[in-house]
């Protein structure tokens, strides 16, 4: 049976974040990543914006070069996922059948994409845009002549996506059942700002509405049909519903966890020697209150990647590492420091008619989160405001004159 010191389960952001930081903070043990893609570790944002339109060529998009893995000697099993834990025995069970050993193991495993549930969900053209292979399914079929695109789903992939294939010159759809868009994640003036904008580029965006089926013809979606009775035409569909944890495996092996795999202030989950990062692990969040949840962001997996690292080498101490996000749509650059949860009021800095302008969230008169749109100087003083937590007078913190580093 083969083994090694460090098992990273997940080649993306996270798992090649921790290899590398293992290295840089002197670990001198085995270290093996284990990815159920066929790909060396690549950055996901890109690949629904600058590699889907032909901006970026895939080798572009590599964390690192495949070589620089060899130099610091992490093995790497692709093309392989993880369907049991043996926590006891410090094993796993291998989608080939092999079992490999471990000494610590870093769960760093993300998420499927949320799929369907309404009949025709399983059709041909019926896309995520998570993976290499979905873009690239999704591009030939473009090259092949497909015109007509359905976007479910009004959160940020959905919306990226419906920016980017609007540019393309393709007629896009893009549905939401909740009344705005970016509804569970931003205010409304965010929502009502980037409604318009989409609108103004010419996608067909709708809130408020529901999918009842997919329609297709000999096994190819041809269209979507709505709860009223419309049929959309669709040649492709792309589905932007959100992520199922990929933790199957650590909780059938016991781990402790509902939404995701919960792990303590170190990112240590429930079972011995494990460890869990990025989008699938639950944590107590102090920029939300301690509430539990997960956080789904590049930032994220790279700096619990980091903590994790550090305590194997001995150096363990608390995740405490401020949340950020972006999102680029169009000629817009959305940066967003810290969490709006539990958020009781919003103020705006600038004019959305504008496109700069920031939306700043309160919870009892403290600044907790702010969304930046086209304005890095709110972005990055802002980010100062949450961590001090700030109560700032309001009228001047609507004053898009006045330097949010000197209300603090």
């Amino acid at each position: 049976m083969s083994k090694a010191d460090v098992v990273i389960v997940g080649a993306g952001h996270g798992g090649a974040q921790c290899a590398i930081a293992l290295r840089q903070n002197g670990f001198e043990g085995t270290i093996t990543v284990i990815g159920r893609e066929p790909e060396h570790p690549y950055e996901r944002p890109p690949l629904s914006k600058e590699y889907f339109a032909r901006e970026k060529t895939f080798d572009r998009l590599y964390i690192r070069p495949p070589t620089f893995w060899a130099e610091k000697d992490v093995t790497f099993k692709l093309g392989t996922e993880v369907t049991a834990v043996d926590p006891k025995a410090h094993e796993l069970t291998l989608s080939n059948g092999e079992t490999y050993g471990y000494g610590k193991l870093v769960w760093a495993t993300g998420g499927d994409p949320r799929r369907l549930s309404c009949p025709g969900a399983q059709l041909a053209g019926v896309h995520a845009v998570r993976t290499r292979e979905d873009c690239d399914t999704l591009m030939a079929e473009i090259d092949a002549g497909t015109r007509n695109i359905v976007v479910i789903g009004g959160g940020y992939i959905g919306l990226e996506a419906a920016a980017v294939l609007s540019k393309m010159g393709l007629k896009v759809t893009l549905l939401e059942a909740l009344p705005r868009v970016l509804a569970r994640v931003a205010g409304e003036e965010l929502s009502a700002f980037y409604q318009k904008e989409h609108r103004d580029h010419g996608v067909d965006l709708r809130t408020g509405v529901s999918v009842e089926s997919l329609e297709g013809d000999d096994h190819k979606v041809t269209g979507v049909k709505l709860a009223d009775g419309e049929v959309i035409r669709a040649e492709a569909v792309i589905v932007g519903i959100g992520i199922v944890p990929a933790v199957a495996p650590l909780i059938a092996a016991g781990a402790a966890g509902a939404n995701g795999v919960d792990v303590d202030e170190y990112c240590r989950t429930s079972l011995p020697d494990v460890y869990a990062i990025g989008d699938c692990a639950a944590f107590a969040c102090d920029f939300a209150g301690g509430t539990v949840m997960r956080v789904e962001s590049v930032q994220n997996a790279n700096d619990m990647a980091t903590c994790v690292a550090k305590a194997i080498c001995g150096d363990e101490k608390p995740y405490k590492a401020f949340p950020w996000f972006w999102s680029n749509q169009y000629d817009l650059r959305l940066q967003t420091a810290g969490l709006n949860v539990g958020f009781d009021k919003t103020v705006t800095r600038g004019n959305p008619d504008e496109r700069a302008f920031s939306v700043v969230y309160l919870k009892q008169g403290r600044v907790v989160a702010l969304d930046c749109v086209n304005a890095v100087k709110d972005y990055v003083q802002g980010r100062k405001l949450v961590e001090a937590g700030a109560a700032p007078d309001i009228g001047q913190l609507a004053d898009k004159d006045v330097p949010l580093k000197e209300l603090i």
